[in-house]
């Protein structure tokens, strides 16, 4: 040690002052060096594997937010339906639903599975009957209109708002005419030849989300009753005020309500894409965990080089009276302190990129001139990134603990040398 080091070592233990100087480029000699060098890139390895396994963790979940807050757009957090198919009491059931301190609106809706034909274009829609005035209740439908408004589905005028991507597919503007064609089992009833009704674009709503912008379809409920020969709308749609506790809201309400009473919340409705979100980011972050994996364990070599070198001073330290878990400990703090080290860059790099990821991209994009996302496929144009500390915090103890780990076995070697044999080998 040199001598501007004496004076805060008085109060260090000696296996942290020893531990903490091995950690350090040594200046006697090029091994110490290159000892060194190791274990500098296995800390960068470690803030590298780090940084990036928070960025795109951060990135998943936020590709996930989006596109549950476009599905929610257009989708409610909770449906109640009879396993009739037909709620008369539709009114009943939403002011019962409504005493739940959690469900902030309901209203009544009405589902079918229709073709949509225009010329020689044929589509399937799911043709969904919504009360105008009470809709805005329980989605979001009002904010993504494109063209049109609400108001303009009235009783008995069989308007139609489209989906943005359905709209294209049949050609249809607004005012243009489209042909509604009844499937078996809904308006047939047993007849030979299906329902014809011509129907009246009216509007054209953009969810954001494919799957409903290509195959739904909004009519006024009463409207939708008299295409379907229905007598009433099939149930009541909810929206609560945290769509997480949308299954324990259901249960809640399912407690109180007739076995012919059916609840799905919107996690049963997409489960799915759901659990196919959550297979890829577990599937992510074992293979980037790799990564961190990879740089940790070099720190066995690092650690086993400098064991190997520091034989001499291992056998002054046992003569002088040091245990061998005084020795093992010396070694464990090296490791330590690399990982910590690589773990705490790791995790301010990986945060910073995750809550700039709105910046850094673009400038990617401009300086290698390319577009990582066509707003034509993904239907965004920048990446969403959403920063959750529950990560963070697993993936920097997933890192430390990995550290720990590749420290054990070359500090147990260190603390079985026998100095007599290492002194006369030195």
């Amino acid at each position: 040690f040199r001598e501007s080091e004496l004076s805060w070592l008085k109060n260090v233990p000696y296996e942290w002052a020893v531990g903490l100087r091995y950690t350090r480029a040594g200046r006697r000699s090029g091994r110490d060096s290159f000892i060194s060098f190791i274990a500098l890139t296995s800390m960068l390895g470690i803030a590298l594997g780090v940084a990036a396994l928070i960025t795109v963790l951060s990135v998943m979940n936020g590709f996930q937010t989006v596109v549950r807050d476009r599905m929610l757009a257009v989708v409610a957090h909770i449906e109640i339906v009879d396993r009739a198919g037909v709620s008369p009491n539709w009114q009943e059931l939403a002011r019962f639903a409504e005493r739940n301190p959690e469900v902030r609106g309901a209203a009544p809706f009405l589902d079918g599975q229709v073709l949509l034909t225009r010329g020689t274009t044929l589509r399937g829609v799911v043709m969904r009957g919504i009360l105008p005035s009470e809709e805005p209740k329980v989605t979001d439908i009002v904010n993504t209109l494109k063209e049109g408004t609400l108001d303009v589905l009235k009783p008995g005028e069989f308007n139609v708002i489209l989906g943005a991507e359905l709209a294209p597919a049949l050609s249809a503007k607004v005012g243009d005419p489209a042909t509604m064609m009844a499937t078996d089992g809904q308006a047939l009833q047993s007849r030979a030849l299906p329902q014809l009704t011509q129907l009246k674009v009216a509007g054209i709503f953009s969810a954001g989300h494919f799957e409903f912008d290509s195959s739904l379809a909004y009519i006024h409920i009463q409207d939708a009753q008299t295409l379907f020969h229905q007598p009433a709308p099939s149930g009541v749609r909810l929206r609560i005020r945290d769509v997480l506790q949308a299954p324990e809201v259901a249960r809640q309400l399912a407690a109180d309500l007739p076995p012919s009473i059916y609840l799905r919340n919107w996690t049963q409705q997409n489960a799915t894409w759901f659990a196919a979100v959550k297979t890829q980011k577990r599937m992510m972050f074992l293979i980037l965990a790799l990564i961190i994996a990879v740089a940790a364990f070099n720190l066995v070599s690092t650690l086993d080089m400098t064991v190997k070198d520091k034989q001499a001073d291992i056998a002054i330290l046992r003569t002088l009276g040091a245990t061998p878990g005084s020795i093992m400990k010396i070694f464990v703090i090296q490791g330590a302190v690399v990982g910590l080290v690589g773990t705490a860059s790791g995790v301010l790099l990986g945060t910073l990129l995750a809550l700039n990821i709105h910046t850094v991209i673009p400038f990617i994009e401009r300086l290698l001139n390319v577009q990582f996302l066509n707003q034509s496929i993904y239907l965004i144009t920048e990446l969403p990134s959403e920063l959750r500390w529950h990560d963070v915090g697993l993936i920097g103890g997933f890192a430390v603990l990995l550290a720990f780990v590749a420290t054990l076995y070359p500090s147990w070697s260190a603390a079985r040398v026998r100095p007599a044999q290492a002194l006369r080998e030195s």
